[in-house]
């Protein structure tokens, strides 16, 4: 990756739908070379798609709780089946393996409380392999970006 492959990123993070002759004047290439190298950078995976950023209160998800999940111990530590079913929960926005005392971080979306405990009740708590939780909520959100750092 080099400098303009960089900027190339760095301005599509900024607005995916920048057109190809503006991201060609904003990195200093004709059209055609700066279409190919988006092309190329989508090909090696560098960029893996583009989407709609939406605002979760205006869509009524008031609730952003961070769940954090220990598993019963398993011999081999498979724990596939509690992946599915995380994938599966289009409430949950987030799953992570983790070090230390828990397994697993989970972000979950609610529209409130209720919904909140809810899901976590009623679903996460019965997901296989499951043993404990334990829940935190945020208060206000001081950062969220879903934009990388981009260096050559």
């Amino acid at each position: 990756m080099d400098k303009v492959d960089a900027a190339l990123l760095a301005a599509l993070q900024d607005n995916a739908r920048t057109p190809n002759v503006q991201l060609a004047a904003r990195v200093g290439l004709s059209e055609s070379p700066t279409f190919r190298r988006v092309k190329q950078l989508e090909g090696s995976g560098a960029i893996q798609g583009y989407v709609a950023l939406l605002d979760q209160r205006a869509l009524g998800l008031k609730v952003t709780a961070y769940v954090n999940v220990r598993m019963a111990r398993q011999p081999e530590g498979n724990h596939s089946e509690f992946h599915e079913a995380v994938c599966a929960e289009p409430h949950i926005v987030e799953c992570h393996a983790m070090s230390g005392a828990f397994d697993f971080i989970v972000k979950v979306v609610a529209r409130d409380i209720d919904h909140f405990a809810e899901l976590c009740m009623q679903q996460i708590l019965r997901y296989p392999g499951v043993a404990q939780v334990e829940s935190a909520f945020s208060l206000s959100c001081v950062k969220a970006s879903p934009a990388l750092p981009v260096s050559e």
